[in-house]
């Protein structure tokens, strides 16, 4: 008892260092790309969410966490919760490396990525404890809380000690969910090439269960598949597989759609597709709500790219909160979830606006850094063989982040490569104009961030730029052709902070 005792004292040393360090920090951050309506950090750095659940009335998002610095250090677990998967209240850090399977001082990361359930009224985070160099590097441990702030690490942690093989590139991200009266556990996995998803079983989350691989790389999806997430998505044993695949740039996200059979653990997939099409999106995860739900977050910022933030005092951002939904056809649907649109303010309408070809159209009153906005071309006839937007456009036009669509292709494009500071790049995506010849297109504009959805949730496409703050152009165009722009409707974004 002395010793378990200790250790959570130890622990919560750990804690109050971290959020005391914390706080100093958020004195010092520059504001100047602080998003308005998307959750980051109050400082330090952030990538990965986890934990992702609805538990006793609020959504609750943990988070990769440096609270000491805007680079990746000693990870702990940042704290966030929701009531309407809007707003977002900061609440301290929820856990820290103290022990010898995640310590900093033992030359590791830290407290790693994974999962949160509700085991009978206790919150329970299971994550990977993470050790550059130690035997082993990577484990599987416990923490829990009573009062959903509070965590205390599970005193015989770990609760899986080693990886099937020791010659494995990966053993992290659990991602736990309960079937029936047993909880199942995926694991990302790499081995000889093939990145894998590995499948435990527990009937009381501390004893578990090797089940083998429940999908693995056919050799084309990635040498190690981080952050899974396995979860029921459709009807029967309709499953999706969520991963995040390493070393095949630059796809950095896919979704695999099929069955899973609970009695052998096995996943039977039957398509596959990228989950969102941008630079900026990586390891998402998601929690089935109080409505039936299944709600997606990821990380909205990418490992190796230039993240102007990070001199500023803080780093990183997460993606708008999104509502995946299983078409009949196999593929997966994402859409931004509609309790956003309570943060419309001021709206900006425009309809039957003539757009001739290679000339830039401004809509009056139409501008800004932190917009909403729903957009139909109608191509039914056109001759033009491209239409699109600018955003974030400087006064003289010579700095812009560009969206176009390809009629001949049938392919959108967004190009940030005169975006401002960061990096430059072009992301495209397939889509198919509707049966009636129109293209519907929401923009969601944050300070330096922009997402794109498009053809019903079929694509959805993540980037973040840092444009100067005085860029606020808007403007329409068609090339090749003239076009008209049917109608468009925009609203200005009120900040969540």
């Amino acid at each position: 008892m002395e010793n378990t005792t200790s250790k959570q004292d130890l622990h919560q040393r750990y804690i109050a260092n971290a959020n005391k360090a914390l706080q100093e920090n958020v004195k010092t951050i520059d504001t100047t790309y602080r998003l308005h309506y998307h959750m980051m950090p109050p400082a330090g750095w952030m990538n990965d969410p986890n934990g992702m659940i609805y538990f006793e009335g609020h959504y609750h998002l943990f988070y990769q966490h440096d609270p000491y610095q805007s680079k990746q250090g000693p990870m702990h677990w940042g704290h966030a919760r929701s009531k309407d998967l809007v707003h977002w209240e900061h609440l301290p850090v929820a856990i820290a490396p103290s022990e010898d399977y995640d310590k900093a001082e033992f030359g590791g990361q830290g407290c790693w990525s994974g999962s949160a359930v509700d085991n009978n009224g206790v919150l329970t985070l299971i994550y990977t404890g993470h050790v550059d160099g130690k035997t082993p590097e990577e484990v599987q441990a416990l923490a829990t809380s009573t009062d959903g702030v509070t965590f205390h690490k599970y005193a015989a942690n770990p609760v899986i000690g080693d990886s099937p093989d020791a010659q494995r590139f990966g053993f992290r991200d659990p991602k736990v969910w309960k079937h029936e009266d047993n909880w199942h556990m995926v694991v990302g996995y790499g081995k000889d090439g093939l990145g894998k998803g590995l499948i435990y079983t527990s009937s009381d989350l501390l004893s578990w269960e090797y089940q083998g691989a429940a999908a693995q790389s056919d050799g084309t999806m990635g040498d190690m598949w981080e952050c899974p997430d396995l979860f029921p998505l459709g009807e029967g044993k309709q499953h999706t597989l969520l991963i995040s695949p390493m070393n095949i740039a630059p796809i950095k996200n896919l979704y695999l759609s099929g069955t899973f059979d609970y009695a052998s653990c096995r996943f039977d997939k039957q398509q596959m597709g990228q989950i969102d099409y941008g630079f900026d999106f990586y390891a998402p995860q998601t929690l089935l709500d109080d409505q039936g739900r299944r709600i997606m977050i990821a990380w909205m910022n990418i490992w190796g790219a230039t993240m102007p933030e990070q001199a500023h005092g803080w780093l990183g951002g997460m993606t708008l909160p999104r509502e995946l939904t299983l078409a009949a056809d196999g593929t997966v649907r994402s859409n931004p979830v509609p309790e956003l649109s309570m943060l419309r303010g001021q709206q900006v309408s425009a309809s039957d606006v003539a757009l001739s070809s290679n000339e830039f159209v401004k809509i009056n009153g139409f501008h800004g850094d932190s917009l909403e906005m729903d957009i139909v071309f109608d191509l039914a006839g056109t001759e033009a063989t491209e239409v699109g937007i600018r955003v974030r456009s400087s006064e003289d036009g010579t700095d812009y982040t560009e969206i176009s669509y390809s009629i001949s292709e049938q392919k959108i494009y967004m190009d940030r490569n005169l975006g401002g500071e960061g990096d430059g790049g072009v992301s495209e995506a397939p889509l198919q104009l509707s049966s009636d010849g129109r293209l519907q297109l929401r923009l969601f504009l944050d300070r330096s961030s922009i997402e794109l959805f498009a053809g019903e949730g079929r694509v959805a496409m993540t980037n973040r730029v840092y444009p100067r703050p005085e860029d606020i152009g808007i403007s329409f165009f068609a090339r090749g052709g003239d076009a008209l722009l049917q109608t468009m409707n925009a609203w200005q974004m009120r900040s969540i902070w």
